[in-house]
């Protein structure tokens, strides 16, 4: 997390700089053969909150479930950065888990969010180091104790005796176990990737630990954005997958979105996290393809975080929050290219009373006008207000045009 730690943020941005992708070639996200039933997300740090935020936001997206390494409940910031790096990482104080929890079951309730209850078979995942300095273990304690009210306790696993600092711990790469520093992968002699996607998956065949089959896409990012800008809310222009081969060729496969955290996207450590993390290696041995989107350095986000405590967004938990719906359109552009149900996106550039005729979009409290589902606001309700509009995916709409 290291959000506030400005030594290391210019080391780590002098390590970008340094540390380029081999991979120039930017290229369209494809379409491949997963199903929607079978999308799952992980995360470290910020990439934890990240991740967590996917699976309650779009629990009717993200069906299979969750892995957390370092990170804590839901909503745990409230928007305030003091409390993100107080409560919720340096266990200064509570993190008011009741209140958290009211609040999470209000949006529920009233659409911010997807239905709590779509959560219930999903699994997760939670790793908590025990020399963790950076977000200490009684976060982590919050967010199992939240989860378990949601979801069925055999479908939680909590790993909290590793003695690993704040990292993803891997059992082939990286620093020394007990080391708090970039690129934030150790080496502890611990598959932290494997256990999360056999967690959630079920059995798994054996991982490939020699030349991976499949290929790495460096994919256009600011085509998930309605402005084509994702830099305006520190996302990169572009992120990074791994595809195995038989997903290439058109095999059934598997989605797993995992979230790197702050000063640990590539353009900080290059392709330690999307290369060396540990997912590419089962995931080339079992259909899963590997989605790693990528955020930047900006003024308000100095260590390249994702959005948890609202440096850019108001709603960056809710199903309307800006990094959120671009990771959700990525996920329906993949599985656009599922055999059993594809789904092709569709465009219109329309006014605003023209959508809500429609049936794309609906007039608010507030008399403004939002994308029905993603709760995207699209200005006021005026037939001389025209907008970009894109269904991504059943009943799904969003502000933008289709990538």
């Amino acid at each position: 997390m290291t959000i506030l730690i400005r030594a290391r943020q210019l080391a780590g941005i002098l390590i970008g700089f340094l540390g380029t992708s081999a991979f120039a070639a930017v290229v369209a996200l494809p379409k491949y053969n997963v199903s929607v039933n079978d999308v799952s997300v992980s995360g470290f740090s910020s990439g934890a909150h990240m991740a967590a935020q996917m699976h309650f936001a779009y629990s009717k997206t993200v069906k299979k479930g969750a892995g957390i390494i370092a990170g804590g409940p839901v909503y745990c910031s409230q928007g305030n950065v003091a409390i993100s790096v107080g409560p919720c990482m340096a266990n200064t104080g509570s993190r008011n888990l009741p209140y958290l929890m009211s609040v999470v079951n209000t949006w529920s309730g009233n659409g911010y969010i997807d239905p709590t209850s779509n959560m219930a078979a999903s699994k997760v995942y939670l790793l908590s180091g025990t020399i963790d300095s950076t977000v200490r273990q009684p976060v982590m304690d919050d967010l199992k104790t939240m989860y378990g009210s949601y979801l069925p306790t055999a479908n939680i696993y909590y790993k909290n005796n590793l003695a690993a600092e704040h990292s993803i711990p891997t059992d082939f790469f990286g620093n020394g176990c007990a080391i708090n520093g970039i690129p934030y992968v150790n080496n502890c002699n611990f598959d932290t990737a494997g256990e999360i996607l056999k967690w959630i998956y079920g059995p798994l065949n054996p991982k490939n630990t020699g030349v991976l089959s499949g290929s790495f896409i460096n994919f256009d990012q600011s085509v998930f954005w309605g402005n084509f800008n994702p830099n305006f809310y520190s996302m990169a222009n572009s992120g990074y997958a791994y595809v195995p081969a038989s997903c290439a060729a058109g095999q059934s496969c598997r989605l797993h979105v995992a979230f790197h955290g702050c000063l640990q996207s590539a353009s900080v450590v290059g392709t330690a996290f999307y290369q060396n993390a540990g997912y590419n290696r089962w995931a080339d041995t079992n259909n899963v393809i590997v989605l790693y989107p990528q955020t930047i350095v900006t003024a308000n986000n100095p260590g390249g975080c994702w959005d948890w405590w609202g440096y850019e967004d108001v709603n960056f938990p809710a199903k309307s929050g800006g990094q959120m719906v671009a990771i959700k359109t990525m996920i329906d552009k993949i599985v656009s290219g599922n055999v059993a149900a594809p789904f092709t996106c569709s465009h219109w550039y329309a006014s605003n009373v023209s959508h809500v005729s429609a049936g794309r979009a609906y007039i608010g409290a507030d008399g403004q006008v939002y994308a029905k589902n993603s709760n995207q606001y699209l200005g006021y309700y005026m037939v001389a207000a025209y907008t970009d509009v894109r269904q991504t995916s059943v009943g799904y709409y969003a502000y933008g045009s289709c990538s």
